[in-house]
């Protein structure tokens, strides 16, 4: 396995000044915009590490596939909320420049010509490796061509009762205008040509998406048909008494983003369904078309669609791949990771000899403080029993909860509604500006408002992003608070699928900080001080500066170790950009967007930055300052800082700030998965491919303590 280099000799230090203190050199200015990374690109680079996962022979096949519909579910958001916010800007006039320099034009052409050679690689490494590889396996997404006569006649038979109901071809006409084609939606443009008049005509059938993508070849249960080449191969039935004389497919991508007027809505719950309403007809940001369209087509499209050619993109072989994470989810467990099943922390465990007489949830936390990891802890048996524990439980009085995005089908929701019937207080602040998951979010909140539970919407102006729960519970010595502080959301799905932290705690000053920061989303409340917490937008940055500068004052014996999703704010670029030219180290852990240039001479010798990339999302943020250590919700980007509410909680047992570093440890020195960062930009493909992954290491650790107490 390779090594990481000795930090000493790995880095140049900064020169000495005559008193023998490293001195800061004088270079160029840190706002120079050549030390930027531009945010959108760097988002392109992340999702290019996700394709790359796709093309990993280590990674099993139908994982291999779900990487392919990641890679392109990324995408379409992408253009759906970035690229429509820069096309927005220009047809605004307005002459914003990031910090690297670039104008939203030229953000623009830069994003398509990297987006171009990316899709073709995907198109690559699906058509010409994993499908192969999968059809050697018996499991194959097939032509109708190849079908036998007895197969073609079943699916005849099937497009008649199950499909064919279900389409509308639409003319394209003088009397028929161009239709409205929906956000996502694969069409096809087909060519006909009118028996009698001889007259070509042309016209749209969608390929529905209330039908499955992928249709089941009668006969075998590993053999899958598009159902676009379905709709292909009886379009005779669409267009009788015509000749159908081409049809190819495009797909077109809209504009998804809201712009609610917060201030303006007396209502914030109906100003949001109306944009929701409101999103299906966003301006189209992107069309993809088969690569063999005929160049009149295209232009037709490109018309009445009123997209440029900078905006059309040739596709060749299947469109909207990230459907085929319906093939990924195939019941083949050869051809999957190996099933990872979370354990119970083992502070949480019962005992099977005396469940009766262990100590309850509420003792142990009071006993220590817990730090959960999931997915490697159980979700279940940790965070959901919290709330169930809390529901159940007759000496609690009130229960408060932040749900960003949640699942109404779990333990917890149903536990919030049991406390409200059974007359808890309980209180629900629920963000309704969740990206994609407002209208999931709006009828999670009905329900439970039904139930009687007192629901918020948020703050004007600020998105609700911190994950937090409070218990108030009636003890013999009085009112006691418990608390849970996460970095991810109380969803049991993504906490199968995302590594977060959690902290259980009774401390008693952040569970004081924790009633204020509720009594501030709550009410009208202006806290502006805590006395364990860092709270965005009320002091995070300004805190974190103060921690960043406290270790470049210690020059070489700083240390600053961060593990984020995303970094890009310019502010805190700078900070660490003049600590390493005092002499501090300075270690990022950042799995997505990165705007910081490391190993820059006299500006950034002193930083690494590292991104790991696995079967599991990295979600955690940890901060650690000298030996302090932090976790909570907030990432290093200007929206997170400024214009949502964030918590970070200091780790302050050292025993769990222990692991936290062993954590950060085990992440630098992943060379299976772990991928660095260049000056230029450019990110080095982990080294060893035999070396053991940070993840697959976790599991193992976790796996092995489990089997040690059980």
């Amino acid at each position: 396995m390779t090594t990481q280099p000795d930090l000493a000799a790995a880095r140049s230090l900064p020169p000495r000044g005559p008193d023998g203190r490293f001195r800061r050199p004088e270079v160029q200015d840190l706002s120079d915009p050549s030390l930027y990374l531009n945010r959108e690109l760097s988002w392109l680079e992340f999702n290019r590490r996700v394709l790359a996962q796709a093309a990993d022979t280590a990674v099993p096949l139908l994982e291999r596939l779900r990487f392919i519909s990641i890679f392109h579910s990324n995408l379409d958001e992408f253009f759906m909320i970035r690229v429509a916010g820069l096309k927005d800007q220009v047809a605004a006039g307005l002459r914003l420049r990031t910090p690297d320099g670039m104008s939203a034009v030229e953000q623009l052409e830069a994003i398509s010509r990297r987006v171009r050679p990316m899709a073709e690689q995907s198109t690559v490494t699906l058509h010409e490796r994993i499908l192969p590889l999968l059809a050697r396996r018996g499991v194959g997404v097939v032509h109708v061509a190849d079908l036998d006569e007895r197969t073609l006649g079943r699916l005849h038979k099937q497009f008649d009762e199950q499909i064919f109901p279900v389409l509308t071809p639409l003319a394209v006409d003088p009397g028929h205008p161009f239709p409205y084609i929906s956000n996502l939606a694969i069409s096809l443009a087909v060519s006909v040509r009118d028996h009698k008049t001889g007259q070509r005509k042309l016209a749209r059938v969608k390929v529905p998406g209330v039908l499955p993508r992928f249709w089941q070849v009668p006969g075998s249960r590993r053999a899958w048909v598009p159902l676009e080449e379905l709709i292909r191969w009886r379009l005779d039935a669409l267009f009788p008494g015509m000749d159908v004389e081409s049809a190819h497919l495009f797909r077109v991508t809209r504009n998804a983003d809201m712009d609610v007027d917060e201030d303006e809505a007396e209502d914030l719950l109906l100003a949001i369904q109306a944009q929701l309403s409101r999103r299906r007809f966003g301006s189209v940001v992107r069309l993809e078309v088969a690569d063999d369209m005929p160049a009149d087509t295209v232009r037709t499209l490109q018309e009445e669609l009123d997209i440029s050619s900078m905006h059309t993109y040739p596709v060749r072989g299947l469109l909207g791949l990230a459907d085929v994470s319906q093939l990924a989810d195939l019941d083949q467990p050869t051809l999957r990771f190996s099933p990872w099943v979370p354990v119970t922390h083992p502070r949480l465990r019962t005992s099977a000899d005396d469940p009766v007489d262990s100590p309850t949830m509420f003792e142990r936390i009071a006993e220590h403080d817990i730090l959960l990891r999931h997915p490697y802890h159980s979700f279940a048996t940790s965070v959901e029993q919290f709330v169930t524990a809390a529901a159940d439980d007759p000496q609690v009085l009130a229960i408060k909860q932040t749900l960003y995005r949640t699942s109404g089908d779990s333990p917890m929701f149903r536990a919030l509604i049991h406390a409200a019937e059974a007359g808890k207080q309980v209180v629900a602040l629920v963000e309704l500006k969740a990206r994609f998951d407002e209208e999931a979010n709006i009828e999670w909140a009905r329900i439970l408002e039904r139930a009687g539970v007192h629901v918020v919407y948020g703050l004007v102006g600020l998105k609700t992003h911190c994950k937090t729960m409070l218990v108030v519970r009636r003890e013999t010595e009085g009112i006691r608070r418990y608390v849970h502080i996460g970095t991810g959301n109380y969803h049991p799905g993504t906490a199968k699928l995302y590594t977060d932290l959690g902290l259980l705690t009774a401390d008693v000053d952040i569970a004081e900080d924790v009633t204020q920061l509720f009594n501030y989303l709550t009410g009208y409340a202006r806290h502006d001080r805590y006395r364990q917490l860092m709270v965005a937008p009320v002091s995070l940055r300004d805190r974190i500066t103060e921690l960043i500068r406290e270790q470049a004052e210690l020059g070489t014996d700083g240390l600053i170790r961060v593990k984020l999703n995303s970094l890009s704010d310019r502010s805190l670029i700078r900070e660490l950009y003049a600590a390493s030219r005092a002499g501090a180290t300075v270690d990022l852990i950042v799995r997505g967007i990165c705007g910081i240039r490391p190993g820059i001479p006299g500006v950034s010798d002193r930083i690494r930055v590292m991104s790991v990339l696995g079967r599991l999302l990295e979600h955690e943020r940890i901060l650690q300052f000298g030996q302090d250590m932090w976790i909570g919700s907030a990432d290093w980007l200007p929206r997170n800082l400024d214009r949502r509410v964030e918590a970070m909680v200091p780790i302050e047992d050292e025993d769990l700030a222990k692991e936290l570093r062993r954590i950060l440890d085990v992440t630098w020195q992943d060379t299976r998965q772990g991928w660095r960062l260049r000056a230029d930009g450019t990110w080095e493909t982990p080294p060893d491919v035999d070396s053991v992954a940070s993840q697959a290491r976790f599991m193992a650790e976790t796996r092995a303590a489990d089997l040690e107490q059980a």
